[in-house]
């Protein structure tokens, strides 16, 4: 069975990264989101292997002391990563896993998983970003400012990345995301494994 690929992907906030992602999820075949440990309190709706794996800050530790996270961090006091564990299994059944972390998260992913794709997904400019980030009207003038210095920082990473592509418009962006998903499923490699008996055929 041919092995998976794992992709990062990482944007600034208000860029419309989870919005390619779940068009993307409805429109692709054989691809997943990791889903990531948390030890946090699962909030109202939330539920566990969907959304979070839920865990104790022992079991957590446990697994860091193991080798077992690809990248992890600690954000407010509760811990968050990815297990190497579940993300290879994952792989192992010929599904493309996707990891949405930001850069410090994809150079610790690049130092275990070299081979993992990356793609950065820029806004079109900082207007647009500061317009999608005051759009939802949930945030004071300070948040949005400093979200948008955040925003800069991370965005200043995006040549570590094999891949750009710019949400300008939505629909181009995501066809240009696809692109990406669909050259990579045709490299030799991939393409060798996934039709091995047809290509023995051919040569023999």
């Amino acid at each position: 069975m041919t092995v998976g690929t794992l992709y990062i992907v990482s944007a600034a906030s208000g860029t419309g990264k989870t919005s390619l992602l779940n068009v993307l999820l409805q429109q692709t075949t054989n691809i997943a989101v990791s889903v990531s440990h948390t030890t946090r309190n699962k909030r109202e709706g939330e539920e566990n292997g969907k959304h979070y794996h839920f865990v104790e800050k022992s079991e957590f530790e446990t697994l860091i002391n193991d080798g077992d996270f690809l990248e992890h961090a600690q954000v407010f006091g509760n811990y968050y990563g990815t297990s190497q564990s579940a993300v290879q299994q994952q792989l192992n059944t010929g599904i493309d896993v996707i990891l949405e972390i930001d850069w410090q998260g994809a150079q610790q992913v690049r130092r275990l998983m070299p081979e993992a794709v990356s793609i950065f997904i820029l806004p079109p400019s900082r207007q647009a970003l500061l317009d999608r980030l005051t759009g939802r009207g949930q945030d004071s003038e300070e948040i949005i400012t400093g979200r948008m210095n955040e925003a800069v920082s991370e965005m200043s990473h995006f040549h570590e990345y094999d891949y750009v592509v710019i949400n300008d418009n939505f629909e181009v962006a995501l066809g240009e995301l696809k692109s990406i998903f669909q050259t990579e499923r045709l490299r030799v490699g991939s393409q060798s494994e996934r039709h091995k008996d047809m290509i023995t055929n051919l040569l023999s």
